[in-house]
């Protein structure tokens, strides 16, 4: 019994610190650390900065992204954009040769997103660089926002917002409150020391400080500016500065997206042990296993181990355990009825969030399987997301 009860808590501990006890620790943190150390404001910094917009098959909104490219507001000459689409076989090369303004590089081998970026990088001659998604659309203030904390020389890379345009409220809602609340322990991270992890949507790093990655990277964002971080520089958190892209256009696909993530937190795990190791920089260790090792890892594990549990103690003492039990069925069932609600091409907000969440955990163990028998693919297959009807930008 004591085994059974102690097992319950301790499970039920890690999956609360997790995904809310950590919120409230980091906020109680930041806000501390900013009301004794006050940040100084920065004067404007408007250096050479080139912007890789890597792109596979995506013709149909190549147009869109390079208007939304210039209208970045950035003094003119001192912005190089760059679009990289290797591998590409639709008409990518007709579009962008419309602009001769733009860098265009093109190699008919598809090697995936970490190559092209090893390649593009060949070619980066500015002190900075800017990797954004082709299907993600940056505010006009986005470089000027991002670049103007590189006047800190600790600081190695910058990383922007990812918004998720709602269009259709009810289909984007359980990913936009991720995202919500992704953002906000984001800049808690940044204000306590150092973001853990880019979003590849938006991201910028010291070119000198940007290492070639493997070609099976999966999370070529994630690895590249945690380096950074294990070099000891800081990696920054500008929420003024995002990157908007719609939901994903059905559950299916978002779970694909989420299964090709947790495979690739895996892989990130294995190559990134220094991090782990809390006597060469404790805050980043701390920050790093509570923000993503223990949910790429451990806390889904116990997350399952909830349910057995609280049945047998339902059964043995009743009482709390019994309603614990209910409500988890309950929670779990509205996932389930979510997902064929999706299935259908239905909508029903009120199963959106507990459908996420379950999802969530479920790939980590469908990523897992794949990383253990090397089967996830470094080149992307992209999620088909909602279309926008014009550029929110």
């Amino acid at each position: 019994m004591n085994f059974l009860l102690f097992s319950f808590w301790f499970s039920f501990a890690v999956v609360f610190y997790t995904y809310f006890g950590y919120g409230i620790v980091v906020w109680i943190w930041a806000k501390l650390k900013s009301m004794l150390h006050a940040a100084k404001p920065l004067k404007p910094f408007e250096p050479e900065v080139t912007l890789v917009i890597p792109a596979y098959n995506e013709a149909y909104i190549l147009d869109s992204k390079v208007q939304n490219s210039f209208a970045l507001q950035y003094p003119a000459g001192k912005l190089k954009i760059m679009f990289i689409t290797d591998g590409s076989t639709d008409n990518s090369a007709e579009i962008l040769a419309k602009y001769p303004q733009i860098t265009h590089l093109h190699s008919p081998v598809r090697g995936g997103k970490s190559l092209a970026e090893n390649r593009a990088m060949e070619f980066v001659k500015t002190p900075y660089v800017i990797f954004t998604d082709c299907n993600s659309y940056l505010n006009k203030e986005a470089v000027q926002e991002l670049v103007k904390h590189y006047q800190d020389p600790k600081v190695g890379a910058v990383s922007g917002e990812k918004k998720i345009i709602e269009s259709d409220p009810e289909a984007g809602s359980g990913e936009g409150l991720y995202w919500k609340y992704e953002s906000f322990l984001k800049r808690c991270d940044s204000e306590i020391h150092s973001l853990m992890g880019a979003a590849g949507e938006l991201v910028s790093f010291r070119s000198e400080l940007f290492h070639p990655l493997e070609k099976d990277t999966i999370l070529d964002d994630f690895i590249q500016s945690l380096r950074i971080v294990e070099k000891g520089y800081k990696v920054v958190y500008e929420p003024k500065a995002y990157a908007s892209e719609t939901p994903s256009a059905s559950m299916v696909e978002e779970m694909k997206r989420k299964i090709r993530i947790c495979a690739g937190g895996w892989q990130s795990m294995a190559r990134l042990k220094s991090l782990l190791n809390p006597l060469r920089q404790p805050v980043v260790t701390f920050l790093y296993v509570s923000h993503r090792v223990l949910r790429w890892s451990l806390t889904p594990v116990l997350l399952a181990l909830l349910l057995p549990l609280s049945l047998v103690l339902a059964w043995l003492l009743g009482g709390f355990y019994t309603l614990f039990f209910a409500g988890q069925v309950l929670f779990y069932l509205c996932a389930w009825l979510g997902w064929k609600a999706d299935a259908k091409g239905k909508k029903i907000k009120a199963f959106l969030v507990p459908l996420y969440f379950t999802m969530m955990n479920v790939a980590v163990f469908a990523g897992f399987m794949r990383f253990i028998r090397d089967a996830q693919p470094a080149a992307w297959e992209k999620a088909d997301r909602a279309v926008l009807s014009s550029n929110p930008s």
